[in-house]
């Protein structure tokens, strides 16, 4: 499988996404399979899909409702420098030095190197993890010098 991108969706596509996400929810349960009853030209097919499938699926309904576009990305997927700075949301020069520096894993092909999508958000995880760490720091030190209460 390879990735699928799609773009930000119209304001069409956004209330199509929200009347599905509202009329979808009503039937989608925490971890439990879906079974739908698809029907075209008079046709009916039962049609059940996998608990992680239906949580995506509202995933993906929710953020075309908020007007974002979305991408799916298999786990094991290798990714361009390209791609994976614009999941870090960073330039490519920097994340081409977090490369070098060995701050996340990568291998090459001829001249190009490959990003394994899952060391990706393992070092996006790491960082996260980090400022949040740094921010509760702060948060304390200024509520023990009482400027946040």
């Amino acid at each position: 499988m390879t990735a699928h991108r799609q773009l930000p969706p119209t304001e069409q596509e956004a209330v199509k996404a929200r009347t599905s996400m509202r009329r979808l929810s009503r039937y989608a349960r925490r971890d439990r399979p879906l079974t739908l009853r698809v029907i075209d030209a008079e046709q009916t097919e039962p049609i059940e899909l996998p608990a992680g499938a239906v949580a995506m699926l509202m995933d993906i309904l929710e953020a075309m409702a908020s007007g974002c576009g979305i991408m799916v990305i298999p786990i094991d997927a290798e990714l361009t420098t390209v791609e994976a700075a614009d999941i870090l949301n960073v330039s490519r020069p920097f994340l081409i030095r977090l490369l070098e520096e060995n701050k996340i894993p990568y291998r090459k092909v001829g001249k190009h190197r490959r990003i394994r999508l899952e060391d990706v958000m393992n070092y996006k995880e790491k960082i996260d993890e980090e400022r949040r760490a740094i921010l509760d720091q702060l948060v304390a030190e200024a509520q023990e010098q009482g400027v946040y209460d």
